[in-house]
Order: structure tokens, then C-alpha cells, then sequence
């Protein structure tokens, strides 16, 4: 993956067609990033979706497709939950929207299902236009953009310039009916199939979250590094904006190296100063093939420097490593 490219099967994702006149206005007030910017056909927007007590129920990216037509790709253990708030949402604000899921195991029967490949690596967008020859028409697709195109063999094709590993490549949301016909055109153009213990690995090493691990209900997206996606300095209102506002700051997210040890913390993990005093927690960790050590993402007290020395608890043991600001590659430590 970081040398070449390779796949995951990511159709565990629930992608989400919202259809509607109100559907801008909705979503403005649903997300904490402003819709607003979304003025261009396949524009991408990251943004996370709060409770009324400021913590995250999911963080998604929300495709413009039109100005009555938007699409969703919401996270896979919190999309059943995530269906439900919105829909509620929907129901509250009485909005002209129409919410229609397009994930295998919850589509309506008049419903086609969407499958979602995503393909990076330094090579992987060479080697999508050689496997899949409509895809060419995104050749000069700007990041966190996309395009729909048309083929004669698969129908349509969405390609979107965006992904979770630090690496260029595509996302492809196809039909689920032609996505195993995909898989295989994109295996004869030499792209690997990855597994998704790999694919943690690398979103980790990226510095990227993860619902679940880095940010839930229970943590503000301000403590999660997440300040960046929640717009709070502008008139317009969003659930959990009044919360989140209350609560503001009261850690920092980064990273740490681990020094001499490719043992992993787990999440939870205890993070203490030099002295021996705790400040802070491991949300997630992992060992680094592309460094060689041991990497976890934490929240700490935000008064710690970056390039503090600090202590990690992995297996009842101390030990020592370095506060970086992630990602930890592609410009990382």
C-alpha cells in the first residue's frame, strides 16, 4: 500500500442518498462542518454528526451530487444508529427529505445497493484507469472531489478522490451486482486485496480517527483534534453546537512514538509524565511496519508539548515514548 497500491472491500460502509428541496438546509443543520462549501458537482465535505450533549455519533464525509441530491458515507458499526437520529431529525425539522440508505442490508426493495472499493497507494490511480477505462474520466480530479461516470459493463460509476490511508487513490461506489466483476478487473491491473486489520494500521500511521476508538458519544470533537471540521464562529446553528461551545477544549489529541519496543498499547492505556503523574489516555494504537515501532493516537492534557518525553503503560510496563503531531507518515515524525 505504501509503495504500489492495493484494495479493501469497505461495502460495510453504509452510503446514504439524501433527496429532498430542504436538503441543503437540513444538512446545515445536522453536521458540524458547514454544507455551504459544497457549491461544486462531487464535492466532498469531512464532517463529524453530534449529539445534543456535544459528543460524536459518527464522523462521515457528504458528497454534493446536486442541490436537491446528497450523499453520505457514514462509518459501519454506527449505521443503524446513525439512520435513526437522522431520520428523527428529519421527522423534528419537517423537512422535504427523503433518506435512502444504500447499503445491502437495509435498502428498500425498489432500491439498488451500492457496493464501495477503495483503492490506494502511490500506483493505485495509474492502475484504476487501466482496469476500469471509464474511471479515466477522473484523471484530473482534484482531492476530496468526485465524478459519476458511465460504463457500458458496470453502469454507473462513482469515483471520488478521497480515502482513510495517507495515500492518493479512489474510492468506487458501483452497484453491488457488478462489484465481484470490479474486484477482479482491478486484480488483473495488479492492485493486492488488503485486509481490514491492515487497513487500521494504515489509517493510524495517516493519523486519521476512528469511530469508536478515537472519538465517541461521550468525547467532544474539540478534545478529538476534530476542532478543524466544527464550525462554531458563524450564526448558523447545529445540534450539539451549544454543547460543544459549553464544554470547549480541555485536551489535545496527538500522537506518540513509542522509543526501543514494538509492543502496542491498547486503547485506554494510561499516559504519564516524566514525574509519574497521569495525563492522559490511549485511544488507539498500533505497531508501524513503515517506521518500525510502535504508534498510538492519545488525548493528553494540553498543556504537554509536542516533543515532550512520556511514559505509556503497555502490559503493566513503562514506556517511554515521544509526543509527535500526526500523521506519523507522509510529512508525519
Amino acid at each position: 500500500m505504501r509503495e504500489d497500491a492495493g484494495m479493501f472491500d469497505m461495502s460495510h460502509l453504509c452510503v446514504v442518498d439524501l433527496h429532498g428541496p430542504d436538503a441543503r438546509m437540513f444538512l446545515g443543520k445536522l453536521l458540524s462542518n458547514d454544507v455551504g462549501k459544497l457549491k461544486t458537482a462531487g464535492k466532498a465535505l469531512y464532517s463529524c454528526m453530534l449529539d445534543q450533549s456535544g459528543g460524536v455519533i459518527d464522523d462521515l464525509v457528504i458528497y454534493y451530487l446536486g442541490e436537491q441530491h446528497f450523499r453520505a458515507v457514514l462509518n459501519a458499526h454506527t449505521a443503524a444508529s446513525d439512520l435513526e437520529w437522522i431520520r428523527a431529525k428529519v421527522s423534528e425539522a419537517k423537512a422535504d427529505v427523503t433518506v435512502i440508505p444504500r447499503r445491502q442490508d437495509c435498502v428498500a426493495d425498489d432500491v439498488e445497493p451500492l457496493a464501495v472499493i477503495a483503492v490506494q497507494g502511490p500506483k493505485a490511480r495509474e492502475k484504476v484507469f487501466r482496469a476500469v477505462p471509464a474511471s479515466r474520466h477522473a484523471e484530473r480530479l482534484k482531492p476530496f472531489n468526485s465524478t459519476i461516470v458511465h460504463d457500458p459493463a458496470i453502469g454507473e460509476l462513482m469515483v471520488a478522490r478521497t480515502g482513510k490511508t495517507g495515500e492518493d487513490g479512489f474510492e468506487l461506489l458501483l452497484l453491488a451486482s457488478h462489484a465481484g466483476r470490479v474486484w477482479d478487473m482491478l486484480r488483473s491491473a495488479g492492485i493486492s486485496a488488503v485486509g481490514h486489520e491492515a487497513w487500521d494500521t494504515l489509517r493510524l500511521e495517516a493519523g486519521m480517527h476512528r469511530i469508536g476508538k478515537d472519538m465517541d458519544l461521550h468525547t467532544s470533537p474539540l478534545d478529538a483534534g476534530l476542532g478543524w471540521s466544527v464550525e462554531l464562529d458563524s450564526d448558523r446553528d447545529f445540534f450539539g453546537k451549544s454543547a460543544v461551545c459549553a464544554r470547549r477544549q480541555t485536551q489535545q489529541f496527538v500522537g506518540l512514538a513509542l522509543e526501543g519496543s514494538a509492543a502496542v498499547p491498547a486503547a485506554h492505556s494510561t499516559v504519564t509524565s516524566g514525574k509519574g503523574a497521569v495525563i492522559g489516555k490511549v485511544t488507539s494504537g498500533t505497531y508501524s511496519p513503515t517506521l518500525g515501532i510502535a504508534i498510538a493516537l492519545a488525548r493528553v492534557a494540553p498543556d504537554i508539548r509536542i516533543g515532550s518525553q512520556v511514559n505509556v503503560e503497555v502490559y503493566k510496563n513503562r514506556i517511554a515514548a515521544k509526543v509527535v503531531r500526526p500523521p506519523f507518515v507522509r510529512g508525519g515524525i
